[in-house]
């Protein structure tokens, strides 16, 4: 890779026709799957169970496997070739569905056999997020990170409103089973994708047990001051945030529009995240983390909309503007992580950073309600909203952060 930090930007036209145009396409059926799989798992559990506690059951299975094994899969993704775990976990992923999917359509459910596949599924997912993350930077130069990530981000924003739909659609006419086939279909293609990507020349594994990958890797995460500092103000962020929008939102938007007001709302969010994305493939911003947090606040304002109105309309507005300033946020920091990060250590400081990231979200979403009991759901929307403004700000007291530079 050249480190030209002043060269121009290659040619859209080039960099998704090159290497990376495989992986982007990949990328985009493998976010494609997912979207689906979501609702229409949800969906078939609920239709073939018709219990609300079965699909909760199937929900944990799927989240606790990819909280354990994630740094796990951080090192084994520096270990190994990022191809080839992206190309082993999609095929695998592909089978569990294609099984979920005939056991639905042959109305053989069972919850403990489909909790024991999605705990497969789930721990599989431990292994490609690390490997997603660490193999962008072996794809494209250096210079052309932030746009690379902008373009994979448009894709994942669209999928994320034509996934669901079109999950909902099959699930509707043709059964939960026949949309995960479908979902199984698509993680044979990505896998399919990924096989043109050539192989990055990786060093050899060396002769020593997987732990010391571990420790390793958590010695460089710890190493980087601004990670760290970064990584407490998402726990923070998303601790203020997953909770209060997926409990409190719809709770006060649905009292007084309805759910079709507070599916409003989700949409008009989906459209300001890919709407930005889109734009950021145009844009350059050379002190990305000062600049990220900065554009982060914005994604505190639905929350006070939800608190200080409730109104459909008025979320919907600040949802919009939220999408635009959690996408350039989400944008900065990975192409940040992946340009600062040595290559060979770059899965694993990507894993510690999800999973300390990812471990206040359940806790956020448990102390909602008896928080909102406490207090009044409009109430702990805004407070929530306001310590999210103030946590996004916090690691700009850092000189390491306002002053990095890509």
């Amino acid at each position: 890779m050249t480190d030209a930090a002043n060269a121009s930007p290659t040619p859209l036209r080039h960099l998704l026709g090159g290497r990376f145009g495989w992986f982007y396409a990949g990328r985009t059926v493998d976010l494609a799957g997912s979207s689906m799989t979501t609702v229409a798992l949800a969906l078939a559990v609920l239709q073939a169970s018709g219990s609300a506690t079965d699909l909760g059951i199937v929900l944990a299975a799927n989240m606790i496997p990819t909280l354990v094994l994630l740094l796990l899969g951080g090192a084994v993704a520096d270990r190994v070739s990022r191809r080839a775990v992206l190309i082993v976990t999609n095929l695998t992923t592909a089978a569990v569905m294609a099984v979920m999917a005939v056991i639905l359509i042959t109305d053989r459910y069972d919850l403990f056999v489909i909790s024991g596949l999605v705990l497969v599924s789930g721990a599989v997912s431990a292994f490609s997020q690390p490997a997603l993350r660490g193999i962008v930077p072996e794809l494209v130069e250096r210079r052309d990170l932030q746009r690379a990530n902008a373009l994979l981000a448009s894709s994942q924003n669209a999928v994320r409103i034509l996934g669901p739909m079109i999950a909902s659609v099959l699930v509707a006419t043709v059964g939960g089973g026949w949309a995960l086939a479908a979902d199984a279909a698509s993680f044979v293609l990505a896998a399919a994708a990924f096989t043109r990507i050539p192989g990055a020349s990786r060093p050899p594994a060396a002769d020593r047990p997987l732990w010391h990958d571990l420790v390793e890797g958590w010695s460089v995460f710890r190493s980087m001051r601004w990670v760290v500092i970064m990584t407490v103000s998402f726990a923070l962020v998303n601790a203020f945030n997953v909770g209060p929008w997926n409990v409190l939102g719809p709770q006060v938007v649905s009292g007084k529009d309805g759910a079709v007001g507070w599916g409003t709302v989700q949409t008009v969010r989906a459209i300001g995240l890919l709407v930005m994305s889109v734009v950021a493939v145009k844009i350059v911003l050379r002190r990305p983390l000062r600049d990220g947090r900065i554009w982060g606040t914005l994604a505190g304002l639905p929350l006070l909309a939800v608190g200080l109105s409730g109104e459909a309309w008025i979320v919907a507005v600040t949802a919009f503007v939220g999408g635009l300033g959690f996408t350039v946020a989400a944008i900065t920091w990975e192409s940040t992580l992946q340009s600062a990060v040595p290559e060979e250590s770059l899965s694993r400081v990507a894993a510690y950073d999800d999973l300390l990231s990812y471990l206040a979200i359940p806790l956020s979403q448990l102390a909602m309600g008896p928080l909102a009991a406490h207090y009044g759901a409009k109430s702990v929307s805004v407070a929530c909203g306001i310590a999210f403004i103030v946590v996004c700000l916090l690691p700009l007291l850092s000189r390491d952060v306002r002053e990095l530079r890509t």
